[in-house]
């Protein structure tokens, strides 16, 4: 996957900022985008055009979702404003603005508000990040939902456009982990007029113009990277169904003979060759895909038909099946609309956006944003705010493809960066305008530190590729993995003026970044702060499978280059894996194995991650199913997985994470005598826990 736009066949494109803006232009552009009645009146407003409701406090700046749409929505000349974290037990805070002219854009923030609510182990969190004062309970469970139900009551006949993540990753039937069931589509529970799924400036822009010239959302029905509703499938359509592209048993690919060797493995999804080193069962590393294409047909009027909700509400097969599927029409230049029934409706989803150029991601994040949180909320504390102050966003998208992930389901596997010179005016601006700022860049990131610029070395394979991820089993022949340029940008923003450190706190793909021992010199040497966080997620093979990581063995080199640089610098800096605990396809031995490699090197976690099943993630998919994904579903009894689903198996699970913590080792007694690993209770230096109890511990 690259940094540029693919080639879309038969499709033309339109810039993001090529529309003649609307009337409104002439207003200018507002300090703060208004909250109140009083605010529309300073900047001589009547009425607004669209007004976006968020559960999100407004922090005016382009690490925050509402942000980011709001001042591009006023550059196309509509007027915005912003109703964030509303009291929804009544439509009155909705009625705050007015009604506006086009529409009602909702979104739950910049976190699915149950994740937002909900530790993995489904106890309510006593905080909130994006909320002033860090404080709990400002926006409902289900956002989406609720704010979209109160606009209706607030006025019924008002458009209702929604979008973020929490309606991205819900745009189709998911498994809903805190209510332990498939629901159907946010777009059906919201009685939204249609959803609007990824990073979605393209399809807004074109949205708010088609609605301003008299469209209802309801009627729009072309546009990439939304879902809505329709009766019946249109007669010029080919539908095929999802279990002729990948039947639910053994499936084979089909290549083409007369294909490339790295053109055919990038078509059926099967990596030409592997790494030594890297985790998972052979059978697992091959992610094949069966196309059944109508010779003649366009893409463009090709549909597949998922099975039913009601199909995979019930049959852990399909609903396991329907998200492979899903998954692997995602690719922007190749894939094909999806569809799939709801009771008498059909759920359409076009596909994904076309991601956005740099230049048009200079022009985004170019934008007068404030760069401040809204003065409303005085000096309360919003601790989403103090994290990414003095951070720049350089790039969007991940190609890691790690399962238990949501970015790519969300922001796709292109990745998109934005121009050296962009950044760099960013970091001055923060330099100026942003107050408390010490010289500090607290990040140059995004969902991964080290993908900027990063793309396939071939168009045509890149518009053509079916797989998974870029980097597993092994990193792909066709991608391009030179650092050159994210060098070149970490040096030019050290010596800008005023700036002392530039620190990179984003998650590193260090199998990526030992590609590049200049790249991991030069992060070692300038750009770490004495600890490096990585994540490496777990030691052993079955896991690293199922979450598609790589295996120890890229660890352990790029361990032997962090040490080397950091000596060479003269610097003590020490490197912090991150694992994960209880991951579909993780059995009691392979956490045992992971618990005594991480004694052998001397790690005690004092934190541990359990795994979340976030909506649509292929982990999840896992989880809920007992299948995996990632290869032809099948029926068959041995096909199903290891899931530490119950309570006490998640626990032994976190327990061995932390074999250190004395409350933990009378559970893990128990699991060890049960595994036959008494050899592990002892009082010596090779033993995993002791026979001895300290007094008032292991309750």
């Amino acid at each position: 996957m690259s940094a540029s736009v693919p080639v879309i066949a038969d499709e033309t494109v339109p810039g993001l900022f090529d529309r003649r803006p609307y009337w409104a232009k002439r207003f200018g552009t507002a300090p703060f985008l208004p909250t109140t009645r009083e605010e529309m009146d300073q900047l001589g407003w009547d009425s607004c055009d669209i007004v976006l409701v968020t559960g999100d406090a407004y922090v005016d700046h382009p690490s925050f979702g509402m942000a980011i749409i709001g001042r591009l929505l006023e550059a196309q000349g509509f007027r915005v404003g912003i109703i964030a974290q509303p009291d929804w037990t009544s439509a009155e805070p909705f009625r705050a603005l007015g009604r506006p002219n086009l529409f009602f854009g909702v979104t739950a923030g910049n976190m699915d508000s149950m994740v937002n609510h909900y530790t993995a182990e489904r106890k309510k969190r006593s905080n909130d990040a994006y909320t002033p004062g860090d404080v709990h309970g400002k926006r409902p469970d289900r956002a989406v939902i609720v704010y979209s139900q109160r606009v209706r009551e607030a006025f019924r006949d008002v458009p209702v456009v929604i979008g973020g993540i929490e309606a991205s990753l819900r745009r189709i039937a998911h498994y809903d982990y805190w209510q332990d069931k498939v629901r159907r589509s946010v777009l059906l529970d919201s009685r939204a007029d249609i959803l609007l799924f990824g990073n979605a400036e393209r399809a807004l822009v074109e949205l708010a113009h088609r609605v301003a010239g008299g469209e209802h959302p309801r009627e729009i029905n072309d546009l990439r990277g939304t879902a809505f509703l329709r009766d019946r499938v249109p007669g010029d359509h080919v539908v095929l169904d999802s279990s002729e592209v990948d039947t639910p048993g053994p499936v084979d690919a089909n290549p083409d003979p007369y294909a490339e060797t790295s053109a055919q493995a990038c078509a059926t999804g099967q990596e030409s060759g592997t790494q030594p080193g890297s985790g998972g069962d052979a059978e697992a590393q091959v992610v094949r895909f069966h196309r059944e294409i109508p010779k003649g047909t366009p893409r463009s009027r090709t549909v597949i038909r998922l099975p039913a909700f009601e199909q995979v509400k019930g049959d852990a097969v399909l609903y396991a099946h329907a998200s492979r599927v899903m998954h692997l029409e995602t690719n922007p230049g190749n894939a094909r609309a999806l569809v799939q029934r709801h009771g008498d409706k059909e759920l359409w989803l076009n596909p994904p956006p076309v991601p956005l150029s740099t230049p048009e991601m200079d022009a985004v994040f170019d934008l007068p944003y404030a760069r401040a949180p809204h003065p409303s909320y005085g000096d309360a504390r919003i601790p989403a705010w103090e994290m990414i102050r003095f951070s720049v966003n350089i790039m969007r998208g991940c190609f890691g493809g790690c399962t238990f992930c949501s970015i790519t389901e969300h922001e796709g596997r292109i990745i998109q960066s934005r121009s050296e010179d962009s950044i760099l005016r960013e970091i001055e601006e923060m330099r100026d305008r942003v107050e408390g700022f010490t010289g500090v860049v607290s990040d140059l990131g995004g969902p991964t530190a080290n993908m900027y610029r990063l793309a396939c070395k071939d168009p045509e394979i890149e518009k053509n590729c079916r797989r998974l991820s870029c980097v597993y089993p092994g990193i792909c022949s066709n991608l391009n993995t030179d650092h050159a340029p994210l060098i070149r940008l970490y040096r030019k923003a050290r010596e800008l003026p005023g700036v002392k450190k530039v620190l990179i706190a984003s998650g590193l793909r260090y199998d990526l970044a030992i590609e590049s021992p200049e790249y991991v010199k030069e992060l070692v040497t300038h750009h770490v702060g004495g600890y490096l966080k990585i994540a490496p997620e777990h030691t052993e093979e079955g896991p690293l499978g199922h979450m598609m990581k790589p295996g120890m063995g890229t660890y352990d080199r790029f361990k032997a280059m962090f040490e080397k640089y950091s000596k060479a610098a003269g610097k003590e800096q020490y490197l912090i894996p991150y694992f994960i605990a209880a991951h579909p396809g993780t059995t009691d031995e392979d956490m045992l194995n992971l618990a005594l490699w991480l004694k052998r090197n001397g790690f005690r976690a004092d934190q541990v991650q359990a795994f979340l099943p976030s909506p649509m993630a292929l982990a999840t998919a896992m989880w809920h199913t007992g299948r995996n994904p990632l290869r032809g579903v099948r029926r068959r009894a041995d096909s199903r997985l290891s899931v530490a689903r119950g309570a006490r198996a998640r626990r032994l699970h976190k327990a061995f994470l932390r074999y250190h913590d004395p409350d933990n080792w009378p559970l893990l007694r128990d699991a060890l005598k049960r595994m036959g690993r008494r050899d592990l209770i002892g009082n010596g230096k090779h033993h995993l826990i002791p026979t001895w109890q300290p007094a008032g511990t292991g309750g």
